[in-house]
C-alpha cells in the first residue's frame, strides 16, 4: 500500500523541539497537513488523500494509527543519561506555560510546583536524584514501551538514536529514512533542506540564529555528555535502577560505564579551572 502518513515520535528531551521545527517547516514549505495525535478520535481529522504529518511527543500513538498500512513511523530515542542531565537543567528554567507537569503542585513537595521544588533544593546531587525519580523515570518508561507498542509496525518504522541524527551532518541518514518511507506527495529534496535549515549543524549552527525556545532547550547538542558531566555519586544509583533499560535501548551492555564517571568534586574542579 502507498505510504501517506509520516508519523514522528519523540520523548521528552530526545530532540522534540528539533523535530517539531523540522516537520513544521516541511509542512509549511510543501503545504502538507500537520497535526498531533494522542487519541484515536483525532484520526477523524487525518487527510483522506495525499501526505499528512502526524506527531506525538511521547511516542504514544494510538494503536489504530500504528496498525494502518499507509503509516510510516520515525521514532527517536536518546541516551537516558544525557536525558537526565538535560532534563534537570531545563526544568529549572523552563517557562511554565510550555510544560504542564512543571506547574503541578503537590503536598509532598511542600505545596510547591515541580520547578520551584527543584530550585529549592540545596545542590545538583539532590536535584538529579529528584529528577531521576520523577519526570525522568516516566520518560525512560515511555522509551521502553515503544517496542511493544510498535510491534506490529516494525517493517514500517525507522528507530533512530538522537546521537546518530545529531551527527548526520550530510543529511544522508535523514534522506535514506525518507526514501525508505516513500511518502506519496512528499518532496524529499525539499524535506532534506528543511532538516538542514532547522539543525544545529546546519542553519542553526550560529547561536544568534536560534529562537529563544530552542536556546532554552539546547545547552549543547553533543552526544555522551554524561561522560564528563554525570557525577559518580549519581551514576552508581542510576546504574542500579536503569541498567536493564540502558541495555534494552542499546546504550550500555553492563554497568562498567560507571567507572568512567568522575566524583562530583572533580567535575566541579575541572569546570572551575
Amino acid at each position: 500500500m502507498t505510504a501517506r502518513y509520516i508519523c514522528i515520535g519523540t520523548h521528552h528531551k530526545t530532540g522534540t523541539i528539533w523535530m517539531r521545527k523540522v516537520f513544521r517547516a516541511i509542512a509549511n514549505e510543501q503545504n502538507i497537513p500537520f497535526m498531533q495525535c494522542y487519541r484515536a478520535k483525532r484520526l477523524e481529522d487525518a487527510a483522506e488523500t495525499g501526505p499528512h504529518i502526524i506527531v506525538n511527543w511521547s511516542s504514544s500513538f494510538p494503536k489504530q494509527l500504528i496498525n494502518m498500512d499507509h503509516a510510516r513511523f520515525l521514532h527517536i530515542i536518546r541516551d537516558p543519561r544525557d536525558v537526565l542531565l538535560s532534563g534537570m537543567r531545563y526544568h529549572r528554567i523552563a517557562p511554565l506555560g510550555n510544560e504542564k507537569f512543571l506547574r503541578e503542585e503537590r503536598a509532598e513537595w511542600d505545596d510547591l510546583n515541580y520547578q520551584d521544588y527543584l530550585n529549592a533544593m540545596p545542590d545538583d546531587h539532590t536535584r538529579l536524584m529528584f529528577e531521576m525519580e520523577n519526570k525522568h523515570d516516566k520518560t525512560v518508561g515511555e522509551m521502553l514501551k515503544w517496542r511493544d507498542l510498535s510491534a506490529g509496525a516494525t517493517d514500517r518504522t525507522a528507530d533512530i538514536k538522537y546521537e546518530d541524527l545529531i551527527e548526520d551532518t550530510d543529511c544522508a541518514q535523514f534522506r535514506a529514512i525518507l526514501e525508505g518511507f516513500a511518502i506519496e506527495g512528499l518532496d524529499i529534496d525539499k524535506a532534506v533542506q528543511s532538516y538542514w535549515d532547522k539543525s544545529l549543524f546546519g542553519g542553526l549552527a550560529k547561536k544568534d540564529d536560534r529562537t529563544d525556545r530552542v536556546a532554552l532547550h539546547v545547552a549543547s547538542g553533543k552526544k555522551a555528555q554524561w561522560v564528563t558531566k554525570l557525577p559518580r555519586e549519581i551514576a552508581e544509583p542510576y546504574a542500579e535502577r536503569y541498567a536493564d533499560a540502558l541495555k534494552t535501548l542499546g546504550y550500555a551492555e553492563n554497568s562498567d560505564w560507571v567507572n568512567t564517571c568522575l566524583p562530583a568534586a572533580e567535575i566541579e574542579a575541572k569546570s572551575a579551572a
